[in-house]
């Protein structure tokens, strides 16, 4: 009986796993794309999401889409988390999931939002997509190669621990420095207005684009089995605190378009 109940508790310990390696930046990160986003939110735009809202914060509801996984009836919405490509390739002419990606995720919470003739139910439901959407497309395993899984199936050690390449950009590196979303978000670099301007301009596709050319660094960072430890986390943290102020700024511009 022992045996039965340790078999099922590694299988369940194992199942808990995989997902966790799929849940994008991780809520740490992804409340620090929301909290930044929120500083940089016209004051138009912060009534209008407020009320939508009910008041709950941008951080505060930038993990639901992760959240919602649990639940099949949202099943038509996990692809959105992400696009595959090849590193050398381009998006418009890669093989489309044809249950939608990351960028058709992104564009379809745009049109609802812009629609007057959207229901409160709906704006509510996609302008939490939106924001969860926006912080998955700075992460750059999230822009990774169909074979691998987002580097899902590259198989590391984090500190001595297992892990993969994508778990590692999700949640290892964020993690390891132990700072609250809010410490991350007023730590944020300090930027000019024309910085700000410079991060922000484009379009959705331009952003997958500048995510995409890190992707393809992030890919030559590693070998299979390498142990990643502290040089790992010096070189690559400063990144990924850039990744998520990208993030950020970016939400806020869409927002301030949307409710202007």
């Amino acid at each position: 009986m022992k045996r039965f109940l340790l078999v099922i508790f590694s299988i369940l310990l194992s199942s808990t796993t995989v997902f966790s390696s799929d849940d994008i930046w991780g809520p740490t990160g992804h409340r620090t794309t929301g909290k930044i986003a929120e500083k940089h939110l016209t004051n138009r735009a912060k009534r209008k999401i407020a009320k939508l809202l009910q008041g709950e914060s941008l951080a505060f509801v930038s993990t639901y889409a992760d959240e919602i996984k649990s639940d099949r009836k949202y099943n038509e919405f996990y692809s959105w988390h992400y696009v595959n490509m090849p590193l050398d390739g381009k998006y418009e002419t890669s093989e489309k999931n044809p249950e939608g990606d990351l960028i058709t995720g992104i564009n379809k919470c745009v049109t609802v939002l812009k629609d007057k003739n959207s229901t409160v139910e709906d704006q509510r439901f996609y302008l939490k997509m939106l924001v969860h959407l926006i912080g998955d497309l700075h992460q750059p395993m999230h822009i990774g190669q169909k074979e691998d899984k987002g580097g899902n199936t590259i198989q590391v050690q984090w500190h001595g621990k297992g892990s993969n390449l994508h778990r590692v950009w999700d949640e290892d590196i964020i993690d390891k420095w132990d700072m609250s979303y809010i410490e991350l978000a007023d730590n944020a670099k300090h930027l000019s207005k024309e910085q700000v301007k410079a991060i922000q301009k484009g379009s959705v596709i331009d952003w997958m684009y500048d995510t995409h050319g890190l992707t393809k660094e992030v890919y030559a960072s590693v070998e299979v089995g390498e142990n990643l430890r502290y040089r790992y986390s010096y070189l690559y943290f400063p990144v990924v605190r850039q990744q998520l102020q990208k993030g950020g700024l970016r939400l806020a511009k869409l927002l301030n378009e949307i409710f202007s």
